[in-house]
């Protein structure tokens, strides 16, 4: 034990102050001591760089907006359906889909800790994790949403949904006037991380 405390601190002594050289560092260390392998360290970095996150969601949302059947699909079973486009992992099991309309807009927050989609919207921002947001989002969701630049209609009915280790809610985001005939390509360029929790809109650029 004493032995393991005196790493422990040396490894802190020896630390640079800057976050970013303090991962690197800490990396390196770690490496050295051969208690991670760098190449599945840079596998693991890829997957979340490039093979999961919002594209991923954007996708889904696109193709559900394109196509009718799909998008019946992903509202009756969604973990299933974005399965059928390779879409799935850790905190990605038990996914529920929630549409947005002209009667309702749909709002997904996780009271108790930071249960999230990843394999659709990547690593959750730090605003969705904060006790703020987790608690005032279900007392006054419009007045988040407003503080996120979101201006609803008053008879518009806002619908909080609380994710859950169990079940992962997922936003499909109302579609812009302006967009028929759009390849899916260019609606999923439209469509945002924050749009597909609810605190966005999906819009098309001015």
């Amino acid at each position: 034990m004493p032995h393991d405390s005196l790493d422990h601190d040396h490894a802190h002594s020896v630390l640079p102050s800057d976050p970013a050289l303090r991962v690197k560092a800490l990396e390196t260390l770690l490496v050295q001591k051969g208690l991670i392998d760098p190449k599945t360290l840079d596998a693991i970095i890829d997957t979340y760089e490039n093979k999961i996150g919002p594209q991923n969601g954007a996708r889904l949302v696109a193709k559900a907006w394109s196509d009718p059947d799909f998008m019946a699909k992903l509202m009756s079973d969604a973990t299933a359906t974005a399965l059928e486009l390779g879409f799935y992992g850790r905190q990605g099991e038990h996914l529920v889909a929630v549409q947005n309309t002209e009667e309702v807009h749909n709002l997904v927050v996780c009271t108790l800790c930071s249960c999230y989609p990843w394999p659709l919207l990547g690593i959750p921002p730090s605003w969705y994790k904060s006790d703020a947001y987790r608690s005032r989002a279900v007392r006054e969701p419009r007045k988040v949403l407003e503080e996120f630049g979101v201006q609803l209609n008053k008879g518009k009915e806002v619908r909080v949904w609380d994710s859950t280790a169990e079940i992962r809610y997922l936003v499909i985001p109302q579609r812009p006037l302006g967009t028929e005939g759009w390849s899916e390509d260019a609606l999923a360029s439209i469509v945002s991380r924050d749009s597909m929790v609810g605190t966005a809109l999906a819009e098309v650029p001015q």
